[in-house]
């Protein structure tokens, strides 16, 4: 089991957030087995984006703020992609994915 990391999630008024008996009644964060939002760390997007308000810059700054334009060329612009020629040459021996350059839509065969 683990807790929700967003930073709010204990203010969030719902049923399942609500523990203790009558008169000592206090809400608190989610503790699941599974979450399925933020990598599995988050119960919400709400509680995701209160995260990310709270501790979103110093952790851009931490791995690493982009400082000047990511760029795509010829060189790294390979992808893998499933081979759809497989279907419609089902006779021929193809290989189930290839590498496709996203500039020059050229296609080749994946090295495994």
């Amino acid at each position: 089991m683990k807790y929700c990391q967003g930073t709010k999630c204990h203010t969030y008024d719902t049923a399942d957030r609500k523990k203790g008996s009558k008169g000592n009644k206090v809400q608190q964060t989610r503790k699941r087995t599974n979450f399925y939002y933020g990598g599995g760390n988050f119960c919400t997007l709400s509680c995701q984006d209160d995260w990310f308000a709270t501790h979103g810059n110093n952790a851009i700054n931490h791995f690493g703020r982009v400082t000047s334009p990511i760029t795509l060329t010829e060189d790294n612009a390979w992808q893998r992609r499933y081979n759809h020629h497989r279907w419609q040459r089902p006779d021929e021996q193809l290989a189930e994915y290839i590498e496709v350059n996203m500039i020059t839509n050229e296609e080749r065969n994946c090295e495994q």
